[in-house]
């Protein structure tokens, strides 16, 4: 009899239980986009892409729509020296709508890609609209070209005093979390000095950009 009550309070805690773990289990994270832009995955809010005949324009798009990024280095670890090193990275261009297309990072020299950037500063980074709502919604696989992504390449640099505050602010607004990251680890803010710049939104290969037209390109 005892048993047989134990299972039934068990059922009953369960069937009271079930529509809060449901709920934890599929609404999105608040805050993982920072302030207003998580809302853009919440609710598919999301701008439409550029014209794909315009590369420079797309690559501005999808660098301030992403938040993070794989950011590729040469490796200084043991046993893989000088072998592609590749790290997931927070990442920020400005407020949403807003980007300068200059990706920020913050950085501590606790993180291996960043002992990797003190022997060699040339890095990769790459970001793909795969990590917002576009490609689910439209039924693209991550790696399709119809789920455009953007390559840079060039040098990853701190920051100057003069642009401190813009780099706090496009990384704070975005991940308000970095605010409370401990001291300890000598969080710095940092750059990628791009030179190179490739497009992928559609069949046929990789579309090259120059610096100069990804920088003139007006992207709201």
């Amino acid at each position: 009899m005892a048993g047989r009550a134990r299972g039934s309070a068990r059922a009953v805690l369960a069937f009271v239980l079930a529509p809060a773990l449901v709920a934890l289990l599929v609404t999105p994270a608040r805050g993982r986009g920072g302030q207003g832009h998580g809302d853009w995955y919440a609710t598919r809010l999301l701008p439409p892409l550029p014209p794909r005949e315009n590369a420079a324009l797309v690559a501005r798009f999808v660098t301030n729509l992403c938040d993070w990024g794989a950011l590729a280095t040469i490796s200084t670890q043991e046993g893989v020296q000088g072998r592609p090193f590749a790290d997931v990275l927070s990442l920020s261009d400005g407020p949403p709508g807003k980007g300068s297309g200059v990706p920020y990072f913050y950085l501590s020299p606790l993180q291996q890609s960043v002992g990797n950037l003190q022997e060699n500063p040339y890095a990769t980074l790459t970001m793909s609209l795969s990590e917002t709502s576009f490609c689910r919604k439209y039924g693209f696989d991550p790696q399709s070209p119809l789920c455009a992504h953007t390559i840079l390449s060039g040098t990853v640099v701190k920051v100057s005093e003069a642009e401190m505050d813009v780099a706090k602010n496009s990384l704070f607004i975005r991940h308000p979390e970095m605010k409370t990251w401990p001291s300890s680890h000598n969080w710095f803010f940092a750059k990628l000095n791009i030179t190179n710049i490739w497009v992928v939104d559609y069949f046929g290969g990789p579309k090259i950009v120059t610096p100069a037209e990804y920088f003139n390109a007006t992207f709201q």
